[in-house]
């Protein structure tokens, strides 16, 4: 599906589903802005946009392919961008509760052209401001570039602040709860963190030297905007790396909690074991028909109980002197 939108800068106004057979006259002007914005397309939409724009086959291959990590790859009249947004669904079974979602950006001079598999949400904010309002568009490509990124980082904050309160209800439950959950929630955590991590350090490298290595046309005006977007992903990465250094501290908690519960079981059942040793002998000697005085005697084998008893408290005083229990 293609979706177009089109700033007219001498009208400063807004058009959208525009016929793009007039491109050429509608880009004539460097001050007019046309934004193509493909999702679920066909490669027929592609291909037709890539002849329009004269974009490089290479490029339109990476749009049909999935890319796994953010770049920017620079051409004679325009930039490629592969950029990714993150979906979060906690209650996934079947597949991964994060994943990512493939953004690429063709960036002219007076035109971008946005292409995603299905609809995003951060792209859709935009579209729905640009439908009507001009705000976005008339700052520039960079700028409704830019917007369209912020939107995507800003979609990210509630992913981080969740993960915040998981590790913080898995630090809580460490220490009450048991077995395979505990697990199970510590093995989430960390691929979910390592995906994070996958998809938004390629990203901060383009944006962290806006006029270094990775620099594509900003205007002045804007460069403080991709500073802000950099200080944005800086912090979030930061975020992650500290829940990483959380979530691998709570692991080895975890099996240090796990590893003293299985001693003391064992310390427990050890115990029991060396108290029921003697017991076991005496019952079993005088069990075989052995003769020992008074044995007619009617209450003497409440002594015998009485002694064994006796003898498995005094080993227990015994453990409890050498502080083993």
């Amino acid at each position: 599906m293609i979706k177009t939108y089109f700033y007219n800068h001498d009208e400063n106004r807004m058009y959208h589903d525009i016929d793009l057979s007039k491109t050429a006259d509608l880009l004539s002007s460097v001050d007019n802005l046309l934004w193509i914005d493909l999702y679920d397309t066909s490669e027929a939409e592609l291909a037709y946009i890539g002849k329009l724009f004269d974009f490089h086959p290479l490029a339109l291959e990476d749009c049909l392919q999935e890319s796994p990590r953010a770049k920017i790859d620079r051409y004679d009249d325009y930039h490629f961008f592969v950029f990714h947004a993150l979906r979060y669904f906690e209650e996934a079974e079947e597949e991964d509760e994060i994943s990512s979602i493939e953004l690429d950006v063709f960036l002219g001079a007076n035109y971008i052209v946005t292409i995603h598999p299905v609809a995003l949400l951060a792209v859709g904010k935009a579209a729905r401001i640009s439908l009507t309002d001009s705000r976005y568009m008339n700052r520039g490509p960079d700028y409704l570039v830019y917007k369209i990124l912020d939107n995507i980082v800003d979609d990210s904050f509630p992913i981080i602040d969740r993960l915040g309160e998981r590790i913080d209800d898995l630090e809580e439950n460490i220490f009450v709860s048991k077995g395979q959950q505990i697990t199970e929630e510590i093995s989430t955590l960390r691929r979910t963190i390592i995906l994070l991590r996958k998809v938004l350090i390629p990203q901060r490298q383009i944006f962290q030297n806006i006029r270094g290595r990775y620099a594509f046309f900003v205007k002045d005006d804007n460069v403080p905007y991709y500073l802000d977007l950099a200080d944005n992903l800086n912090s979030i990465l930061d975020t992650v790396n500290t829940y990483r250094d959380l979530v691998n501290s709570s692991m080895d908690t975890y099996y240090t909690v796990l590893s003293g519960r299985t001693s003391e079981i064992i310390t427990i059942l050890t115990i029991i074991s060396i108290l029921m040793m003697p017991l076991t002998v005496i019952t079993g000697f005088f069990g075989m028909n052995v003769e020992f005085p008074g044995r007619e005697h009617p209450l003497m084998w409440l002594l015998i109980l009485l002694g064994m008893v006796g003898l498995s408290f005094s080993m227990l005083g015994f453990f409890r002197s050498r502080k083993w229990i």
